[in-house]
């Protein structure tokens, strides 16, 4: 076992204990550690003192730290931790290998997405601990740039039994993806008393002891105070110890900045406006900025005072001593002067027109066309490297910069797009809001009207706005922007399936797609119109999802949007295969955000299709993706399948906990609702409270139920009927299928077709049920295990009450069978009953 006492470090035995263990444990599994403290509390030397136990144990260690200055620079960390390992990447699935170098600049390509990124990051870092246990350190994590971020609360979150120690350490105070990842966490606190002494003696041994006590009471054990507060005492202000801590340090770093030559103090203002450390550059650019050549003992002088300090030589690299240097000086500094750094910057820049049209962008100020066009074209580079962040930030600068209204609005616009990408919604409102304070043509107010919408926080369905959006639509397909005007229109016809909006407005936009015939047979168009009207366009969607064109698709956004189709006309089974097909492609591109979107319904059609065991996992990993995504919606939505599925499974108690839990979350929106009570119903029925689980299923049949709606209910019919007959209430269960057999003379729909099969057959007239079980059971069901056993079940009853027991056997024996391989566990058992009653 490492030992920590091999590293001294005063007051931190229990931190080094704990580090050692997570060292220790990456020689068999992975495991992971999240430091929290202020700055200047010892993160860092404890990481470095990890990074001692990691290489005594014979791992690879791989280390990166945030900077705030490079928090700009699309996957600067990832490609800084990555890099010692890249020889690996040949072993990767060559989409995500190009991926990789696609993000990091080495290779040309389309903009990558950020999880396959993160997926690639992960398998090369899991295919290389197979040779040794990797110990992953990172400091300042808090100021990693956002993809890096990203990518590593992926792989933080996906470490299982890879050997793989993964620990960082971020400030307190400061939210990301890897602080929200969930990890384990250490907090580490200032310094005892007895080891602060020491530790300040050890730097300071020859203080006036009044002095020495009020340093000691000030810091607060904070060993960064501890070290560098002596040096600024002397020349502190009146004021000084009314600062908070950490503006104290500020204080410090800038009083000593102010005590070297002028040159050194250049260095330290083009150092902390910079995104890299490359020494020849900053050199250089701190000559221009100074108007001298700049020799080593300036950059020695900046070394010497415990400012800067040198990475490795061969990386040619210099960096500030801490972040609290850079915030010190430049606060300090004037807006006049920060500028004029830039502006060095981007002199020195001649072989890297990226970085130098940012250093421009920030060394003016006014509009400047020229700049802003220069740093414009930085877009298209950053959502190359999977960037939009940083995309978001250049557009937005480069609108402050344009001097047409009209283009500044357009600029704004599509950094708002890019925002949304992001799921910023606070940012897409303010940049929407700027850019409406400008002209806006025609296309820029549908695209206004397009951002408004994805973000939407207004009334539930709202058939007012479900009438602009196809009108703006029509707006932008007019002035020649069909992808807009499809856009539009899918909005609109989500809102159609969410939440009430009524028939007249649903008709509305079905009439709104209808007019763009030219985009038939895009998925969106084929998406919208099942959306809007799912059952009175069913007949249609069938035609458009049954032709031969969609037997070859590989997109799997498309394979998606056709699969939300056949969902939303009830064709179970396609929608299960085009899903199925969809999230494979999504998974294994690493697009995770629109895999949310697809397991949230294929889960659901899994549980319908009696897939339970296979819907058990997507369940799970879609309820995760919510959380993880912060998506209620869909979160709800994992809430209400899982409750049905384990109400099928035999455990309704829990499942109505999930029902009510997605309840809650689901708010006015009927569709999701509507899950929610099949949940319960699915609860009470396999509880065997018939009279509850009737009531339950009756009011996603209620058009004045805030539970109904016009084509969710299907999934419902089947459970509905046997409440029903376990209740005694058929009467008013045959008043449900009778308006149920209207609707099923509209619609070709699988799932209402298939439910009315078996609800017919279960409530009907004694006289009348068998040649209606036999109609119901010569159905091809081959993919309804569960319809069809609980359809053998009912009939193998009847057939006992008839007395007619070696009919029912065969029936019984089938049903039981099916039943428990399936995992629906109320129904096997009774099947099981019925069976022995055979005998």
């Amino acid at each position: 076992m490492t030992t920590p006492s091999a590293v001294d470090l005063l007051g931190r035995k229990q931190e080094l204990a704990r580090l050692a263990e997570v060292v220790d444990a990456a020689a068999h599994r992975s495991t992971s550690l999240l430091l929290l403290g202020g700055p200047g509390i010892g993160k860092s030397s404890l990481l470095r003192a990890t990074v001692r136990l990691g290489q005594d144990a014979g791992h690879r260690v791989l280390g990166i730290t945030g900077v705030e200055a490079e928090a700009e620079l699309p996957f600067a960390g990832l490609h800084q931790l990555l890099r010692p390992i890249q020889r690996s990447m040949p072993q990767l699935p060559p989409v995500q290998r190009d991926a990789l170098r696609a993000a990091f600049g080495t290779a040309d390509g389309p903009a990558p997405e950020p999880f396959l990124i993160a997926l690639a990051a992960f398998n090369l870092l899991t295919t290389v601990a197979i040779e040794k246990p990797i110990v992953i350190v990172l400091d300042d994590a808090h100021w990693l740039d956002d993809p890096t971020h990203d990518a590593l609360a992926f792989v933080a979150r996906r470490l299982g039994e890879q050997r793989i120690a993964f620990i960082a350490a971020a400030r307190d105070g400061y939210p990301g993806p890897l602080m929200d990842a969930g990890l384990p966490t250490l907090t580490v606190t200032g310094l005892a008393d007895e080891p602060a002494a020491r530790l300040l003696d050890a730097h300071a041994s020859d203080l006036d002891p009044a002095v020495r006590a009020e340093i000691l009471e000030q810091s607060l054990g904070n060993p960064l105070a501890l070290v560098e507060l002596p040096a600024a005492w002397q020349a502190r202000s009146g004021t000084t110890l009314e600062l908070p801590l950490t503006a104290r340090l500020e204080r410090a770093f800038a009083g000593r900045v102010a005590l070297l030559r002028p040159p050194a103090r250049d260095l330290l203002l083009v150092m902390s406006v910079a995104h890299r450390g490359d020494t020849a550059e900053l050199l250089a650019a701190t000559a221009r900025l100074t108007g001298a050549p700049i020799g080593d003992d300036v950059l020695q002088e900046a070394i010497a005072a415990r400012l800067v300090d040198t990475d490795p030589p061969a990386e040619g690299r210099i960096r500030l001593h801490h972040p609290l240097v850079r915030s010190g000086v430049t606060q300090a500094e004037s807006l006049t002067r920060r500028q004029a750094a830039h502006a060095s910057l981007a002199a020195v820049l001649h072989n890297d027109p990226y970085r130098r049209a940012w250093h421009r962008a920030m060394s003016i100020v006014g509009p400047d066309d020229e700049v802003a066009d220069e740093l414009a074209a930085n877009v298209e580079v950053s959502l190359a490297r999977g960037a939009a962040g940083r995309a978001v930030a250049e557009l937005e600068r480069a609108a402050q910069l344009t001097t047409d209204p009209a283009r500044r609005s357009h600029r704004l616009l599509l950094a708002a797009q890019h925002a949304f990408a992001l799921g910023q919604a606070e940012t897409v409102s303010r940049l929407v809001d700027e850019a409406t304070r400008n002209h806006l043509d025609e296309l820029g107010w549908a695209r206004v009207e397009w951002l408004r919408e994805i973000f939407h926080d207004g009334t539930p369905g709202d058939p007012v706005r479900v009438q602009e959006l196809c009108l703006v639509a029509h707006k932008a397909h007019a002035a020649g922007d069909l992808d807009l005007a499809l856009n539009l229109l899918l909005g609109a016809g989500l809102r159609c399936w969410w939440a009430d909006t009524g028939s007249a407005a649903r008709a509305h936009c079905a009439t709104a797609i209808r007019q763009l015939p030219d985009a038939v047979h895009d998925p969106r168009w084929v998406a919208a119109l099942a959306c809007a009207e799912p059952v009175l366009e069913a007949v249609t969607v069938t035609q458009l999802l049954s032709e031969p064109r969609w037997a070859d698709e590989t997109d799997g956004d498309r394979l998606r949007l056709l699969g939300i189709a056949a969902h939303a006309i009830g064709d179970t089974e396609r929608a299960a295969d085009l899903l199925d097909r969809a999230q494979t492609t999504l998974r294994d591109t690493g697009q995770l955000g629109l895999l949310l979107h697809v397991q949230g319904i294929y889960n659901h059609i899994l549980v319908e299709l009696g897939q339970f065991a296979k819907a058990s996992v997507v369940v799970a990993e879609a309820a995760r993706l919510a959380e993880q995504t912060r998506q209620p919606v869909w979160t709800a939505g994992a809430l209400s399948t899982g409750g049905r599925l384990i109400a099928f499974q035999g455990d309704p108690e829990r499942a109505m906990q999930m029902a009510e839990q997605a309840t809650r979350l689901a708010g006015r929106l009927n569709d999701q609702l509507c899950a929610a009570v099949l949940a319960s119903g699915a609860a009470h029925l396999a509880a065997g409270r018939y009279q509850e689980g009737f009531d339950t299923h009756a009011r996603i049949f209620d058009p004045n139920d805030p539970a109904y709606h016009w084509r969710e209910p299907f999934a419902g019919v089947g459970t509905m009927a046997e409440s029903a007959v376990g209740a005694g209430r058929i009467t008013e269960a045959r008043r449900i299928l009778a308006e149920l057999e209207q609707t099923a003379r509209i619609t070709p729909a699988p799932l209402l077709h298939t439910h009315l099969g078996y609800a017919r057959a279960v409530l009907a007239e004694d006289a009348d049920a068998e040649p209606l079980y036999r109609t119901a059971l010569a159905m091809n069901l081959t993919r309804w295990p569960f319809v069809r056993a609980r359809l053998q079940l009912a009939y193998g009853e009847w057939l006992l009450r008839h007395d007619r027991p070696d009919e029912a056997r065969d029936e019984l024996r089938s049903s039981a069978g099916t039943l428990h391989d399936i995992g629906a566990e109320p129904w096997a058992r009774r099947a099981s009953e019925a069976l022995d009653a055979t005998a």
